[in-house]
């Protein structure tokens, strides 16, 4: 049985990049315990991010959690991204999570969980540590799936870092074909996610997400209305799933 909206939580942006870091750390955390809950024949299992197993997904987020603790690393991650990018003419964004898996590639299981463990902390740290006026003041193009447009460094060390962790715990939850365990802590990152939608949609909206994460959120008078669970609203999002619904025609970046 579906369980009904929670109609009780209002789902609403989160305030500031200062806001985002104990998301990130919480984030992190249950990404290192989930993976360190598989057993052998798990690494290999397919992923929702087409072509990954669940040993590239976790070669991925070490690499990103490598780049976001360690400067030296964030600069030759970009030196070999750009490189890459000139060899195979891929976006960077392909190029990027190519090189993470490939940097990787090399470390066992219990390696990779070690590090997932370890570098949580140095991870949120090193986002923190970039001076506001910098973060805001410097931007860049980004291609993800069907957005193309330019983000500044404060959204990206915030928000989509802290997405991309969250929604590929979820990518995790799904190869397993297990129900992901939701809570307080993944309605703020979903209601965040709605939020986005609702400011890049343009249109009022009612929306009821349903399920332990779930809320509502209401912008403006006789939006259009739709009912969903709260975490597969995201996979829909994220361009992970269909759903017939037109809102759900827009797509928001993890």
């Amino acid at each position: 049985m579906t369980p009904s909206a929670d109609t009780t939580h209002e789902l609403m942006p989160v305030a500031d990049h200062r806001a985002w870091m104990p998301l990130a750390r919480e984030a992190y955390r249950r990404l290192a315990d989930a993976f360190a809950e598989l057993d052998s024949a798990d690494w290999q299992r397919p992923t929702p991010c087409a072509g990954w197993t669940v040993r590239d997904l976790a070669g991925h987020l070490v690499g990103a959690m490598r780049s976001a603790a360690r400067l030296r690393e964030f600069a030759s991650q970009q030196r070999e991204i750009r490189a890459r990018v000139k060899r195979t003419g891929e976006n960077e964004t392909d190029a990027m999570t190519a090189v993470q898996v490939a940097r990787a590639a090399s470390l066992t299981p219990a390696e990779v969980v070690a590090e997932l463990r370890a570098l949580g902390e140095p991870a949120v740290k090193g986002r923190a540590r970039v001076p506001g006026l910098v973060r805001r003041a410097v931007r860049f193009p980004v291609e993800v799936g069907s957005i193309k447009e330019r983000w500044s460094l404060d959204y990206l060390t915030g928000c989509i870092l802290t997405r991309d962790a969250w929604l590929h715990r979820i990518d995790l939850a799904d190869a397993l074909g297990v129900a992901p365990l939701v809570d307080d802590h993944d309605r703020v990152i979903i209601g965040d996610a709605a939020a986005e939608l609702a400011r890049r949609h343009g249109r009022p909206i009612h929306l009821s997400l349903t399920g332990p994460a779930g809320g509502r959120l209401v912008t403006g008078t006789g939006g259009e209305a739709l009912e969903v669970d709260a975490v597969e609203f995201c996979r829909v999002l994220s361009g992970r799933r269909r759903h017939a619904h037109p809102l759900m025609n827009q797509e928001v970046p993890f």
